[in-house]
């Protein structure tokens, strides 16, 4: 636990055994959805493997799993005191530090990557909506990655397709070419044969599945 000026933060947190302090890590930080909240009970938030898989990608990087009260602005500000506070203390990499936001989390991880979006490397928001300040966010120009089910059971996937649509046109604005949006921007809307192949009936929880999908994770800690 983290104590701040937003209230005290709940985490789950893996330090690779051979971190020593004396070599730069990368950083995971990854919100889970409402059933990871803290109210559902330590540990809640072990239930999504997006932490768990990460060291496939990269086993020198420090990974952090939050347990919030909600999906709002003091849970973003407390993901951002939380980031902010491993940065301070530990030896980690500016350039790899990683934000994922599951169902609620992606809400509140939209939030913290338009109110810092220099803090983070890239983010991938999967099966959610965007609640954050885009324009704040193309001014950055942080890349972003957003997964979901087309017919999404609790969100649907008409806010992350206007999302992209607008800070598609706000890069086009700034004059960048397609291919370079395409660096900065994704958005990946899985039909309900990509469910049913691994496992799920419901698009929503068959969110769950992208922490296995070496594509989707692939661009969050491969290409960057």
């Amino acid at each position: 636990m983290l104590s701040s000026s937003d209230g005290d933060i709940h985490y789950s947190s893996y330090i690779p055994e051979n971190y020593e302090g004396s070599e730069p890590y990368a950083l995971f930080i990854t919100l889970p959805g409402w059933e990871g909240l803290y109210f559902q009970g330590v540990g809640a938030n072990l239930v999504e493997d997006f932490g768990m898989d990460a060291p496939n990608y990269n086993d020198k990087m420090i990974i952090l799993s939050t347990q919030l009260n909600d999906w709002g602005e003091t849970s973003a500000n407390q993901a951002i005191a939380l980031t902010e506070y491993f940065l301070e203390h530990y030896n980690i990499d500016p350039e790899m530090v990683y934000l994922h936001g599951m169902s609620g989390g992606g809400e509140t991880g939209s939030i913290v990557i338009c109110k810092r979006p220099d803090l983070y490397t890239a983010y991938l928001m999967t099966s959610s909506k965007w609640d954050g300040d885009l324009n704040v966010l193309a001014e950055e120009r942080t890349p972003v990655y957003m997964a979901i089910g087309e017919d999404d059971s609790y969100y649907g996937s008409g806010s992350l397709k206007e999302a992209y649509k607008t800070l598609h046109e706000l890069y086009e604005q700034q004059g960048l070419t397609g291919d370079e949006i395409h660096e900065l921007l994704v958005l990946d809307v899985k039909e309900q044969k990509y469910f049913f192949d691994r496992g799920f009936r419901d698009q929503h929880a068959g969110g769950l599945a992208f922490a296995h999908d070496k594509t989707i994770m692939g661009w969050l800690f491969g290409e960057h």
